[in-house]
């Protein structure tokens, strides 16, 4: 599946095997399915599994250098088309609410957190702007959406050389969980350009999350309204915050192909 070109490998164990059992992957199962060349090839994979709460279902997420992630926005979309219904998400950033919509869903990601713990950072620092740089890159929004994000507003998002910067900042010590980092431009106070590099998975046509940091981020600086449309590589999300504070995502998310294939294969 994929959401703008943000790809995905989703195994469907709602309905365990013979053994009754989960499906549970290994990191090197996760690399070796995600591997472009010599696997199937995806940004993250995921496990869509039967929820603990009636009417939900349970979400694991890898990125594609084996890593489990707790949230991947781009990825609950998929899931909720995949599940074809209204349903609640349980991920391990939290329960979410999807429903879905002609040609992809709409998400309630919840409240962005904005405490230094939440993120998390190193040591305390105002996440508002965070007294830090990387080159021209200086004083990102720190927040997390269940999982880390760094946003920069510059001027060009397409002048910054992520893929040089990127993961230097996502391994910087000031976030010992890594970090995505979002280069960002409004053009109008409902119109953003967004680039992000995802930790573990590098530069993607589109991060469901990163967007929803970045109109946050946008948001808390007073440069955003409620609704903001976020153009991505990948093509356009709808970002919006209802009166609750929750920020709601909304775009595409597609079923490419279907077929099978045996894990053990890649242990």
């Amino acid at each position: 599946m994929h959401g703008l070109g943000n790809d995905f490998v989703v195994f469907d164990a709602r309905n365990p095997d013979e053994s009754g059992a989960p499906l549970d992957l290994t990191s090197a199962q996760v690399r070796g399915l995600s591997d472009r060349r010599t696997g199937i090839g995806c940004d993250q994979l995921i496990v869509v599994g039967r929820g603990q709460n009636s009417g939900a279902v349970s979400v694991r997420f890898w990125n594609c250098d084996g890593e489990e992630v707790a949230a991947c926005g781009n990825g609950s979309r998929a899931v909720a088309v995949l599940v074809g219904d209204a349903t609640r998400i349980e991920t391990a950033g939290g329960l979410l609410s999807a429903s879905p919509q002609p040609g992809g869903a709409s998400i309630d990601m919840g409240k962005p957190r904005f405490g230094w713990e939440d993120v998390p950072l190193a040591f305390a620092m105002d996440t508002a702007k965070l007294p830090l740089g990387w080159e021209q890159l200086e004083g990102p929004g720190a927040v997390s959406v269940g999982n880390p994000h760094a946003v920069f507003f510059v001027a060009d998002p397409f002048a910054v050389d992520l893929e040089r910067l990127g993961p230097i900042i996502e391994q910087d010590a000031a976030f010992p969980s890594r970090v995505n980092v979002g280069v960002a431009a409004m053009t109008s106070r409902d119109q953003m350009v967004l680039r992000v590099w995802e930790r573990g998975a590098g530069l993607t046509r589109a991060c469901g999350t990163g967007a929803v940091a970045a109109v946050a981020v946008a948001q808390r600086r007073g440069l955003a309204d409620a609704g903001v449309t976020v153009s991505l590589p990948g093509g356009d999300l709808a970002i919006t915050r209802s009166d609750d504070g929750h920020l709601h995502m909304a775009g595409p998310a597609t079923i490419a192909f279907v077929g099978e294939i045996d894990p053990e294969l890649y242990r």
